[in-house]
């Protein structure tokens, strides 16, 4: 199934916008809502790190897709319906060029399009979808698969800025798609400055920084001179939170005013956490979160006192 084919769900990213949300309608504030982050679905990561074959021993992902499943059920089953549903990157595990990379994706896009239409997903890419060293080539192939790498969007006043974090990874072999990437933020900053939205929020897939600022470079966040020049740039412009994933843990820290928060998987777990999601209510101030378990939302859904925030006028 392609992603056109999956039919409404797979409203793709094109022209560097999401035509979910018709911006005209979204700009301006109406009160609080909600979404669903989720991160690293990585159809195949199970298999490989249980084996200790990373690069080719993911030939099974039967785990990953009962788990998004059950994501994407308790999802559904929410009310009131959430905003939208984001994937924070690393979609599959194969990376571009690698065996499975095909059966995995036409899976992914199996489950995914039991999405309820009215939840738009939002999809982000990780390094394993466009590769750790990504090029033109790599960056096509997913921009047919799964629509742009990086595109803004507004809802209910709140400005969504969504980027492709490999180029700032390592973008030697396609210098002038970075740069496009960058010139084109700058352009997005200065409309949040313009517009003044409520808030602006990012999504990419590494973290700028796993709990501090200041850390040591490590293969799950970028490197120092990178992210404070990021951090900077976005701090600078009024934005307020840079959700994540990639580190299949849960982590974060502030910096300034930004709330970087790093969320851990739906499937293969590297730490302590359970397989999860994080729900992101949204208020006229401030930003709230809180991962749950997929168990603990298919059972319970949302606590009280985050529905509470969405009560708040």
């Amino acid at each position: 199934m392609s992603a056109a084919e999956a039919g409404g769900v797979f409203r793709r990213a094109r022209g560097r916008t999401l035509d979910a949300f018709p911006s005209e309608k979204e700009r301006e504030w109406k009160g609080p809502f909600y979404f669903i982050q989720g991160a690293d679905p990585q159809f195949g990561l199970m298999k490989a790190w249980s084996t200790g074959d990373s690069d080719s021993g993911g030939d099974d992902w039967g785990e990953e897709i009962r788990l998004t499943e059950q994501a994407v059920e308790a999802i559904n089953k929410l009310k009131p319906k959430p905003r939208f549903f984001v994937l924070c990157g690393d979609l599959i595990h194969a990376m571009p060029g690698m065996p499975w990379r095909k059966e995995q994706t036409a899976d992914l896009q199996r489950v995914l399009a039991g999405v309820d239409s009215d939840i738009p997903l939002v999809l982000v890419s990780g390094n394993h979808d466009v590769g750790n060293t990504p090029t033109p080539e790599t960056v096509a192939e997913f921009q047919q698969t799964w629509g742009d790498d990086y595109f803004s969007f507004w809802v209910g006043g709140v400005l969504f800025l969504v980027l492709n974090s490999q180029f700032w990874y390592d973008a030697s072999r396609c210098p002038a798609l970075k740069q496009a990437q960058d010139q084109w933020l700058d352009q997005q900053l200065s409309v949040a400055g313009q517009r003044k939205c409520q808030h602006a929020i990012v999504f990419q897939h590494i973290p700028l920084f796993l709990r501090s600022i200041d850390e040591g470079d490590d293969y799950f966040n970028l490197t120092q001179s990178v992210r404070k020049e990021v951090a900077d740039k976005l701090t600078g412009a009024g934005v307020t939170a840079v959700f994540s994933g990639h580190y299949h843990r849960n982590a974060g820290g502030t910096y300034q005013n930004l709330d970087m928060v790093v969320s851990s998987a739906i499937g293969c777990q590297l730490g302590q956490d359970t397989h999860g999601l994080r729900v992101v209510v949204v208020t006229a101030e401030k930003i709230v979160h809180r991962y749950y378990s997929l168990d603990e939302l298919s059972e319970k859904g949302i606590e009280d006192d985050l529905m509470g925030l969405m009560e708040e006028k």
